[in-house]
């Protein structure tokens, strides 16, 4: 992105969030805004990662790098998205004509929380191994693993899991069909996790966008926004357009 294109402002909100400095409206606008806009969507992403990196330093040095260093750390973000070309724009207009994409991917060790806020959380070991072999590239490989954990647990929480985590690495391989099947049996399940159950109909109804469900898309969507939690503003996008279609 040259010089003249960037938005200082949007650098300047993702920067707060970075260090949790937004209410969570304000979390929630950032999202709808970072929704249609890949190049800053990873930006984010980057700075989140470096900041990571630099709690981790802090830890073993004792010193606030990332608190010293923040412009460093948020010019690096910049950098390493003009390194590998990440400017592609998602078509996301305002108004009666207002259009919309399916997601391109889904990041897979990016989940939001209930307030939008950032988390690389994942507890499952095994989700963590099949996540790292996807980004890798060895599809296969995660499929497996998280096909040999689902026939060894019991915890419908953790089948869900397993499933969306399937659902999610079929759907950034193309394969949309199988996706739609692995989210639509973990909807089958009984748990409590809300967050999981949101991400859950938010890329479904993504997976039913990619292969032109779209009554079915704008319908699963619709509960993804009901759930009210960290995809509710970007879903509620997605019903407008898809109602207008």
């Amino acid at each position: 992105m040259i010089e003249s294109n960037r938005n200082r402002e949007l650098e300047r909100k993702i920067e707060l969030y970075v260090e949790g400095r937004l209410s969570p409206q304000e979390v929630d606008d950032l999202w709808a805004e970072l929704i249609d806009n890949e190049y800053y969507h990873d930006y984010l992403k980057s700075a989140v990662n470096l900041k990571k990196v630099a709690e981790e330093k802090e830890e073993d040095t004792g010193t606030d790098n990332f608190g010293s260093n923040r412009q460093v750390w948020l010019s690096a973000a910049a950098a390493i998205l003009l390194m590998v070309g990440a400017a592609t724009i998602f078509n996301l207009s305002t108004g009666s004509n207002e259009m919309v994409e399916p997601v391109a991917s889904i990041e897979l060790d990016y989940y939001r929380s209930a307030d939008g806020s950032a988390t690389e959380s994942v507890d499952s070991e095994v989700v963590r191994k099949a996540i790292s072999a996807a980004n890798m590239g060895d599809v296969s490989e995660a499929l497996e693993l998280l096909k040999n954990e689902l026939e060894t647990t019991n915890s419908d929480h953790e089948r869900a899991e397993l499933l969306v985590t399937s659902g999610s690495i079929l759907y950034n391989s193309g394969q949309f069909k199988d996706a739609i099947k692995q989210f639509e049996s973990a909807l089958e399940l009984e748990y409590d996790d809300l967050i999981l159950r949101e991400r859950n109909y938010w890329y479904l109804g993504n997976a039913y966008f990619q292969i032109n469900r779209l009554t079915e898309a704008k319908d699963t969507l619709e509960k993804a926004f009901e759930l009210n939690g960290a995809y509710s503003r970007v879903a509620q996008s997605y019903i407008r357009a898809l109602s207008a279609r």
